[in-house]
């Protein structure tokens, strides 16, 4: 992140694509393969693999906005399959619906 704010400058409204950033790290480091996935026009954050295992995530600063949350998980509503679909937010409210686990960003970084 140091160097992306070196050569582009610090832009302080940009914590979705950190937040994104520091999943996809976080990902790596638990050993999955990382992959964006895409069904019809709508795109899934991150498809990952581990073994046999695969799950999605989507990645939200908060999806408080009503609005927000239908986009977030309109993907995952598009997957038909019966892997494990999580969105991750700062939110502490639980948004979990339908199969689609919500958990807490900050909680999921120290598990």
């Amino acid at each position: 992140m140091g160097f992306r704010n070196a050569v582009l400058g610090r832009r302080s409204g940009d914590f979705r694509h950190i937040l994104e950033n520091i999943v996809y790290l976080e990902l790596l480091r638990r050993g999955y393969e990382v992959y964006i996935g895409k069904i019809d026009v709508c795109e899934v954050d991150f498809a990952v693999r581990k073994n046999k295992t695969v799950e999605y995530y989507q990645v939200s600063q908060s999806v408080m906005d009503e609005n927000t949350l239908t986009r977030e998980l309109a993907p995952f509503n598009k997957i038909k399959d019966h892997y494990q679909k999580i969105l991750l937010t700062a939110d502490y409210v639980n948004f979990s619906q339908n199969g689609i686990k919500h958990i807490n960003v900050f909680d999921w970084l120290l598990k």
